[in-house]
């Protein structure tokens, strides 16, 4: 089995990468290096950075670019659908997680690491995440967090600093001496850490918290390896070397005040280290001792279930995409001078990587996007300058680095979030109110709602619940449940009439059911409120389950039955089946809420 090796990004080559830190000093740029593309890159940086939305004045404002360059920008990664437009603001789409996902994918560790992530997280009852190295930080790949009032938010692609993390020794221990430079070059230019926008300014963590090193004992013994919110250069060498010696690694409070994370190395077939498991907690349930004595035999133990999964698992066959890029010539005739090209096509070249495609020569790169050779090679050029993409031995791979491209504020987005503004463009089209809901027990709760501009329109809030068997998104619901279960939450339902069109009869409720697992849709005439005609869809998730459902409401006299599905169901389909395609982009690699 192949496993993409994340770490080789952690040490600086002989030609410096801009990080992503604002003060940091770039390199000069190549001169086959795509300018477009670059600036591409810049705009989508500072939109995740503001949390994946901001004004296009203050992209102007950031980048330094003129603003019509910042709107042909938009435009291609509209057009790309990658970012949409909300008045003059641009927003982040779920569908710019294909980029990080082609990283994700090509590293394997989070496919095949996180169930075990997520078994552990189960186990102790506290937040667990998988970190790669990202040169001098750490950049997470995976997160399960538990629900409580204190929760983690980090999220995956958050680059950290490595001095201020319980994984960041674990890495440095590789470190050679230029890597130890450009650390030191970076502290010395960015001291209070500004250009790590995930954690609190170096200084504001150290508010109330009064932690020292404490360790005056051996590995397993009791010592904390805390040590204080600043700790300098020696004391974070110090820490490398301990957890060197030792084989993990703790972070007492220095983050910020109250957190607290033990992390242990995973270690590839060989031998290398390929990532960090870390469990984080807070002060109010546990010390750094208490934590290293309770949680460290049990990670020791997940851990070592992950190097024989990284052992053991299979190759995965590469499924060669193709001709990525076909569709970019026929947006350039569509919106003319507004469309870059070079960009669009640029961006192509991260996608052609993947699941078993961790490495790819040039001639593979061009010959899966449908780009000239030229056009690649400048692209790749392009990226490596940027520090998305890294060259071995005539090979490319993607670097942790192409998780800054939105999947920090996306990986925390919710089926509401996605479904929205598809709900938005459904009720533009048919001028009747549109709604999502989830099946909470025996009834449908409404997640996200877009109302029609009428005087009379259907007046429903998210977080409304009605009975399930008496509204159509329930219907659809629980037409999607196995037979079994089906039958079994019928005979356990008291159907109450409420109106006189109301069906309370549990035969012909599964006979409807039955139906609606047929024909794929629901429409309810009147059951729930007199007046109120209702239509919906399913919405299904990765796996084909229907996660929750679609509909549009009317008032009866706007439409007749036949009307209603000639002209709304249509339209209803193609809404939900948008919706899923963003859902199984969001959610290939992380667990999407319903609410």
């Amino acid at each position: 089995m192949t496993v993409m090796t994340p770490g080789e990004s952690a040490v600086p080559t002989d030609s410096a990468v801009p990080t992503d830190s604002a003060v940091a000093v770039e390199a000069a740029v190549p001169s086959e290096a795509v300018g477009p593309l670059m600036r591409g890159i810049a705009v989508l940086r500072e939109i995740s950075d503001a949390g994946g939305r901001t004004s296009l004045s203050e992209l102007v404002r950031t980048t330094g670019l003129a603003r019509s360059t910042v709107d042909r920008i938009a435009a291609t990664l509209a057009r790309m659908g990658y970012l949409r437009m909300d008045g003059h603001s641009a927003v982040l789409t779920p569908r710019l997680m294909e980029l990080g996902n082609a990283y994700l994918a090509s590293l394997r560790l989070p496919r095949l690491l996180g169930p075990l992530a997520a078994q552990l997280a189960e186990e102790l009852d506290e937040s667990v995440s998988l970190a790669v190295p990202d040169r001098d930080g750490i950049r997470f790949v995976h997160q399960t967090t538990r629900r409580r009032a204190m929760s983690l938010t980090f999220r995956i692609g958050d680059l950290l600093p490595a001095e201020r993390t319980a994984p960041g020794p674990l890495f440095a221990a590789g470190w050679d001496e230029r890597a130890w430079v450009r650390w030191r070059e970076r502290r010395a230019a960015d001291p209070e850490d500004r250009g790590f926008p995930a954690v609190p300014p170096r200084g504001a963590e150290a508010d109330g918290r009064g932690g020292a090193d404490r360790d005056s004992a051996g590995p397993d013994d009791g010592g904390s390896g805390g040590d204080g919110p600043d700790d300098g250069e020696a004391g974070f060498a110090a820490r490398t070397e301990r957890a060197a010696e030792r084989g993990w690694a703790l972070d007492d409070q220095l983050i910020e005040p109250g957190l607290i994370a033990l992390a242990v190395p995973v270690r590839g077939p060989d031998g290398h280290v390929l990532c960090a498991v870390s469990a984080v907690s807070h002060t109010s349930r546990h010390s750094a001792d208490s934590l290293r004595r309770t949680l460290l035999p049990r990670v020791r133990e997940a851990v070592a279930a992950m190097e024989r999964e990284l052992r053991e698992a299979p190759t995965v066959p590469a499924a060669a995409p193709a001709g990525l890029a076909d569709w970019t010539s026929a947006s350039k005739q569509r919106l003319g001078a507004d469309f870059l090209e070079s960009l669009a096509r640029g961006l192509t070249v991260l996608t052609a990587f993947g699941e078993g495609r961790a490495e790819l020569t040039l001639s593979a790169v061009a010959e899966a996007t449908g780009l000239a050779r030229a056009t690649a090679r400048r692209a790749l050029i392009t990226f490596e300058h940027l520090g998305c993409v890294g060259s071995r031995d005539r090979t490319f791979r993607l670097t942790p680095r192409v998780l800054a491209l939105g999947c920090p504020p996306l990986s925390r987005i919710t089926l509401p979030d996605i479904a929205e503004p598809h709900l938005v463009t459904l009720v533009k089209k048919v001028h009747d109110s549109a709604s999502l809901a989830v099946l909470t027990g025996d009834d449908i709760q409404y997640t996200a709602r877009v109302a029609a501009g009428r005087v009379m329109s259907v007046t429903i809030t998210p977080g409304t619940r009605f009975p399930a068997y008496a509204a159509s998104m329930g219907r659809v619901l629980l037409a999607d449940l196995a037979p079994a279960e089906r039958l079994a939450r019928l005979a356990r339902t008291e159907p109450l009439a409420l109106t006189p069109r109301t069906v309370t009869d549990a035969a012909e409720l599964a006979a409807l059911l039955e139906r609606v697992e047929r024909e794929g849709y629901a429409l309810v005439d009147e059951e729930l409120e007199e007046g109120l005609r209702s239509l919906a869809v399913p919405v299904r998730d990765r796996t084909g389950r229907a996660v929750a459902a679609v509909n549009v409401a009317m008032h009866s006299s706007r439409r007749s039955v036949e009307r209603c599905l000639r002209e709304v169901l249509p339209e209803l389909r193609a809404t939900a089946e948008a919706i899923e395609a963003d859902l199984r982009i969001a959610g290939r690699f992380t667990r999407i809420p319903s609410a």
